[in-house]
């Protein structure tokens, strides 16, 4: 378990010092606030979804395929955000509840969970997780797009709004554009996938940049109470939710670890890009990324702790 603690430390770690640098960078005056939404419309327009494309082309989707698997996730993951909306709905003022829902839900499973998942379990974690993550993404983009578009502010909410902001979101161009590369395994060119691929890693670097420039003591402050209960949210009641439910639908061993990994993740850095770009509340969407990833330190080893306890996994 020694071992685990240390590959999530390792994972988060490097995602925390990038929020940090981003804060002494804008205490440095080496970024300001031009700089800060120019690079978030470039991550949210470019290379974002170049990103989650490049992610979904790479992932053999013949491998580990397991529809009871998939169903189960995408099922688990409407409970989830439903449930995290409903409480939003009684608990968050009505400007706030976007950004609390996206916070709640919207898992960091590109990276932490499917790092996580193949330390524990090797090929087979990677291609599971893989398979999910192609899944997951669609799931999240849409639903984030939904809620957000119903709270952002002056939003039109007709369904013919609704569906155009869907299909003209960036991240679900994405994502739709390499669902056929990946399927029928089509090759690309070596010099595309190259340079897509540089474009693609100035992700998350800029993104997490971005974060750490918006962070004030004061906004933290400010936010901290709803802040404080999305990551309660993301951490501890959705993952307990599903990782129980996934138990009670027979999932066992690597499959359900793999499932509480993705529940249990800390909120993606996406969640800021997109309250961003919807001119929501970006600080708060930045105060519960910095707040999850410090607590799924402590929370997804304590998870993976109790479950090999109870023999589950």
């Amino acid at each position: 378990m020694f071992d685990i603690v240390m590959q999530t430390i390792s994972i988060t770690a490097p995602v925390f010092a990038m929020l940090l640098l981003g804060v002494a960078l804008k205490r440095l005056r080496w970024i300001d606030d031009s700089f800060i939404a120019t690079a978030s419309e470039l991550v949210f327009r470019g290379t974002m979804p170049t990103l989650l494309f490049l992610g979904i082309v790479n992932a053999d989707m013949s491998k580990a395929f397991q529809p009871g698997l998939i169903i189960y996730f995408v099922l688990a993951t409407l409970v989830t955000f439903t449930v995290a909306w409903g409480w939003a709905i009684f608990r968050c003022p009505e400007i706030e509840r976007g950004i609390y829902t996206q916070g709640a839900f919207r898992g960091n499973n590109g990276i932490v969970g499917l790092a996580l998942a193949t330390s524990m379990y090797g090929d087979y974690g990677l291609a599971v997780g893989s398979v999910l993550a192609g899944v997951v993404i669609f799931c999240y983009n849409i639903l984030s797009v939904l809620v957000l578009a119903i709270y952002s502010p002056g939003a039109k909410t007709d369904p013919w709004t609704m569906c155009k902001s869907i299909v003209t979101n960036p991240l679900i161009i994405g994502v739709a554009a390499a669902i056929p590369f990946s399927y029928w395994q089509l090759q690309l060119p070596e010099w595309f996938l190259a340079s897509a691929g540089y474009f693609a890693h100035m992700t998350l670097p800029l993104a997490l940049i971005c974060i750490g420039g918006t962070l004030s003591l004061a906004s933290m402050r400010q936010s901290s109470r709803i802040a404080i209960g999305s990551s309660l949210m993301k951490l501890v009641w959705l993952p307990v939710l599903a990782t129980i439910g996934a138990w009670l639908f027979g999932f066992r061993d690597a499959d359900l670890a793999v499932l509480f990994l993705y529940f249990a993740s800390p909120t993606a850095s996406a969640s800021y890009v997109m309250a961003r770009a919807v001119n929501g509340n970006y600080q708060l969407a930045a105060a519960i990324i910095v707040m999850t990833t410090l607590g799924a330190v402590v929370t997804i080893n304590i998870g993976l702790l109790i479950l090999k306890a109870l023999g589950w996994i």
